[in-house]
């Protein structure tokens, strides 16, 4: 998961991005479950998607107690791609994925890659 460095203040996110550890140590198989239990962590359990007020209430549980209101509800505005207000679990994971650069970067890679018989 992506986590608040120490240099984090309150106008930026910085993030120590353990994504990549995370992938290179688990497998994309892994990562997928462990954010997925990332996810069940955060959840609202009765609305079963990830509010402000869940990820604010669960957050400190993943190490992002440092986190100022704003930075969660940007984190909630960045991945909702419904417009519900929420985020679903893809919504979340996708998230996740765009808040590493490292992975990001990896995908595009490996993306190309594979289109490049196609083109």
């Amino acid at each position: 998961m992506a986590k608040p460095s120490a240099s984090a203040d309150s106008s930026s996110c910085g993030f120590e991005d353990f994504l990549p550890l995370m992938a290179n140590k688990l497998g994309g198989e892994g990562l997928v479950d462990e954010l997925c239990n990332g996810f069940n962590v955060l959840m609202d359990r009765e609305k079963g998607v990830i509010t402000f007020d869940s990820l604010k209430k669960n957050s400190a549980l993943l190490g992002l107690h440092d986190l100022s209101d704003e930075d969660l509800r940007s984190m909630v505005r960045e991945g909702d791609f419904d417009g519900d207000g929420a985020l679903n679990q893809m919504e979340f994971c996708v998230l996740m994925f765009r808040l590493s650069p490292e992975l990001m970067e990896a995908s595009r890679f490996l993306l190309e890659h594979e289109l490049k018989d196609f083109l």
